[in-house]
C-alpha cells in the first residue's frame, strides 16, 4: 500500500491535533502537526533530508494570525527564530518554491474568493473549508496528488475575477519596472531583499547619498511613496530580491 505522508500546519493546537488524530485513523495516511510556519519548515526540511518527504501540506490560512497577503512578501526564517512570522500564504509560496513536490491545501474558517485567489497564486492546489466533512478533506488529499485542483464550487465564479484583476496589476507592475534603469533595478531588488540605504551603500560601493537618490527615484517612477509600496508593486511584477550570499557586485558600471 502507498501511504500518503500529510503534515498539518495551524497554530490552534487543539484543531490540529485534532485533525492529525482524524487522519492518522486512515489506513493509507501517516500525518505529523506543526504548530508554526517555522515550526513547518523545519519539519519539512528535516523529512527531505532523511529522505521521507511529505506529499501533502494542509496549511491553515489565518497562520500567525496574520490575514494572507497582508504582506507583500515572505517573513524570512533565520537561525530557527521562532518569531519569523510567516503568514499561510507565504508558507505555501516557500513551499512551492523549495520543494516543488509537496502539494498544498488551505484550510479556511470561510471562503474568501481574493484569500482563495492568492493562494493559488502563491501555488497551493486547494482551498478547503474547516467544517468540512472528513471525507471530503481526504478527497481533496488524493485528489491533489493526482494534479488536481480543488475549489468550493461557489467560489469558481469570484477567484477567476480576482486572478483576472491580479493578472491586470501584475502586467501593469512589470510595465513600472520596465522604465527603472539597470541600476535602479538593483537597488530595487536591494529593496525587497530588505536593505536599507546604508546597506544598499555598501553592497553596490555607492554613497549614501546617490543610493537615497535611486530610491527616490525607484520610488517616483514606480507611481508609490514607501519602499514597502515598492517592494509590494516589485513582487507583483515577479522582482526578487538581491542575492544576498554572493560576491558579485557592481563597481563603476562594470561587474565585479
Amino acid at each position: 500500500m502507498v501511504r500518503i505522508r500529510v503534515l498539518v500546519v495551524d497554530d490552534h493546537r487543539i484543531f490540529a491535533e485534532s485533525l492529525a488524530a482524524a487522519l492518522a485513523a486512515e489506513p493509507d495516511v501517516d500525518v505529523a502537526a506543526a504548530g508554526s510556519g517555522p515550526a513547518a519548515l523545519r519539519c519539512l526540511e528535516r523529512a527531505a533530508s532523511e529522505g521521507r518527504r511529505f506529499d501533502v501540506l494542509l496549511v491553515d490560512a489565518d497562520l500567525g494570525g496574520h490575514a494572507p497577503g497582508a504582506r507583500p512578501a515572505a517573513v524570512p526564517v533565520r537561525d530557527g527564530n521562532e518569531d519569523g512570522l510567516v503568514d499561510g500564504i507565504s508558507l505555501v509560496a516557500g513551499v512551492r518554491s523549495g520543494q516543488p513536490s509537496v502539494r498544498t491545501v488551505v484550510l479556511a474558517e470561510k471562503d474568501d474568493p481574493r484569500r482563495a485567489a492568492l493562494a493559488l497564486g502563491a501555488g497551493a492546489s486547494g482551498w478547503v473549508a474547516k467544517d468540512c466533512s472528513l471525507s471530503r478533506l481526504l478527497s481533496v488529499i488524493r485528489g491533489v496528488l493526482r494534479d488536481e485542483t480543488h475549489l468550493p464550487p461557489a467560489l469558481l465564479t469570484g477567484v477567476l475575477r480576482e486572478l483576472t484583476a491580479a493578472r491586470k496589476h501584475r502586467t501593469e507592475s512589470e510595465r513600472l519596472v520596465e522604465s527603472l534603469t539597470p541600476r535602479e533595478r538593483e537597488v530595487l531588488r536591494c529593496m525587497v531583499a530588505g536593505l536599507g540605504r546604508k546597506a544598499v551603500a555598501e553592497r553596490l560601493y555607492l554613497s549614501p547619498h546617490t543610493v537615497r537618490t535611486h530610491m527616490q527615484n525607484v520610488l517616483g517612477k514606480l507611481g508609490v511613496h514607501s519602499t514597502l509600496a515598492a517592494v509590494a508593486l516589485a513582487r507583483r511584477a515577479g522582482v526578487g530580491p538581491a542575492d544576498l550570499t554572493g560576491d558579485v557586485v557592481e563597481r563603476g558600471g562594470q561587474l565585479a
